[in-house]
């Protein structure tokens, strides 16, 4: 059975795209070059061996024929997967279809998501390590949180770390969207489904993989185009010198849009991209309105972000506040090695039963090590 078109009006070649993309050695681009040259995807997808051949090398045109007589109908069964599992679909023509994306080198053909597109918001990228530290995903969670309420849309990977701090962060103040690397019926990390349910409530989780697309390694990659590519600048927060937020940010910087770091400490593995970033020219940022500051969006207010960081945690005791001191944010220390930088400071005795006390207060946390760093930036409170 051929499509003539949805009911619900989405593009039937949509699923025509899709199917075509399922054969191996057919990338978005070479997708495009045949459906320019047969007139459509379905024509593509109904082509003969002759026919495909001026666009195809052999094994890419075999490989497409071999699925073809494996699945016949697999347009359908992809368009009845994604109607079964609340999953929909544009094609790059369709108004839906964020007009950025349109103009990277290899855009999708085709985007299945769930949630709202919402094309004409302005959207930043935040990526960083998945063995991010304390700091790092608290940092991540507050820039989030602070671009979203000042309407800005927050894209990120939805895997662990960084990625999922980015999301959090959104979600307690605006809009965020999640690409992921898989179909959008697989839930990964496995942790995150209830993650991926609020950010397709409150935005929208978006894959170039069919139903049914299980999570490989060689599928990241790819994902990182989408997620630069939907976005004004992206921010990497926490990065190792060879990490894949790195590819993300040099994809952007490709296309030329904004690359954005936080700095972390020189002592940290997961700060070492982010600074090589900043020496190779990309923008220093320690908070929302850094970034905003770029832009002419969102209504960062100067008074309340200076406020913000200066302001400190103002109910801890004398004997807390030396503790407290001693702590940093991207950095976990024993309660040995707090004893030790706390030498010659009598005031301060029992320092086990202090830090209870602040972690019980919020402002300290302890790693699977108990190693403690402070928890909430200065200023948040």
């Amino acid at each position: 059975m051929i499509m003539e078109k949805r009911r619900d009006g989405m593009r039937e070649d949509a699923f025509f795209s899709a199917a075509l993309l399922s054969a191996s050695g057919i990338s978005p681009a070479i997708a495009r070059r045949l459906i320019a040259r047969l007139g459509s995807a379905a024509a593509a997808w109904q082509a003969s061996g002759e026919d495909l051949a001026p666009v195809l090398s052999d094994a890419p045109r075999q490989a497409l024929l071999a699925l073809r007589q494996k699945k016949p109908e697999l347009p359908e069964e992809i368009a009845a997967a994604c109607g079964a599992k609340g999953i929909a679909v544009c094609a790059m023509e369709d108004e839906t279809y964020p007009a950025l994306l349109r103009e990277i080198f290899q855009p999708p053909l085709v985007l299945f998501y769930r949630g709202t597109l919402a094309p004409k918001a302005s959207r930043l990228a935040m990526v960083g390590a998945r063995r991010a530290s304390t700091y790092g995903k608290h940092v991540a969670e507050e820039i989030a949180s602070d671009l979203a309420r000042d309407g800005v849309t927050v894209v990120s990977g939805a895997a662990r770390g960084i990625d999922t701090a980015s999301h959090r962060g959104a979600l307690r103040t605006g809009r965020t969207v999640a690409v992921l690397g898989c179909g959008l019926d697989i839930v990964y990390p496995p942790e995150n489904g209830r993650l991926l349910a609020d950010i397709a409530e409150q935005g929208a989780v978006i894959s170039e993989y069919p139903p049914g697309t299980r999570p490989l390694a060689a599928f990241f990659p790819a994902r990182n185009r989408i997620i630069s590519g939907l976005s004004r600048g992206t921010i990497v927060v926490e990065a190792a010198e060879k990490s894949g937020s790195l590819i993300t940010a040099e994809l952007a910087l490709s296309e030329g849009r904004d690359v954005f770091a936080v700095p972390g400490s020189i002592y940290s593995e997961t700060s070492r991209g982010c600074h090589r970033l900043i020496q190779q020219g990309a923008k220093l940022v320690v908070d929302a309105a850094d970034v905003l500051a770029e832009y002419e969006i969102g209504q960062a207010d100067p008074a309340a972000e200076k406020k913000r960081r200066v302001a400190v945690p103002g109910d801890l005791s004398p004997e807390e506040q030396a503790v407290y001191d001693v702590l940093a944010f991207d950095a976990g220390l024993t309660v040995d090695e707090i004893i030790y930088r706390l030498h010659g400071r009598s005031e301060v005795s029992n320092v086990a039963f202090l830090l209870l006390q602040m972690e019980l207060a919020g402002w300290v946390e302890a790693d699977e090590n108990r190693a403690y760093s402070r928890a909430v930036k200065e200023g948040n409170r």
